[in-house]
This record gives C-alpha cells, structure tokens and sequence, in this order.
C-alpha cells in the first residue's frame, strides 16, 4: 500500500494538506508531514495531493 510522504523541501507551510485531511497530516515547525499515512482512509488525500499549490505531496 503507498502512503502519502510530503516533499520537505517543497512545502511552504500552507497547511491545505492539514485542513483537508487532518487524521493524516500535521505541522512540524513550518511544515507540514504525514504523520499518520495509514488513515488516508480517514479523508481525501488523493484531494490534498491535488490541492497542494507546490505539488509536495506524493505517493511512495
């Protein structure tokens, strides 16, 4: 199974990622990470993938 891994180095902090899927996403500091990729189930991270404005998110 592929888990949503946000791109440190591309995210900018925006939190889109966080407001759509919170049960996967959180902040660390001024960025965002997938600190719970087993519950994509949860919510749409396929949405949060989309919407993220610098692409950061990806499938690994």
């Amino acid at each position: 199974m592929k888990n949503p891994v946000v791109d440190q180095d591309l995210c900018t902090g925006c939190e889109t990622c966080v407001s759509l899927c919170p049960d996967v996403f959180e902040m660390q500091g001024d960025k965002a990470f997938a600190a719970n990729p087993g519950k994509c189930d949860a919510c749409d991270c396929q949405e949060a993938m989309d919407t993220c404005p610098v692409e950061a998110i990806k499938w690994e």
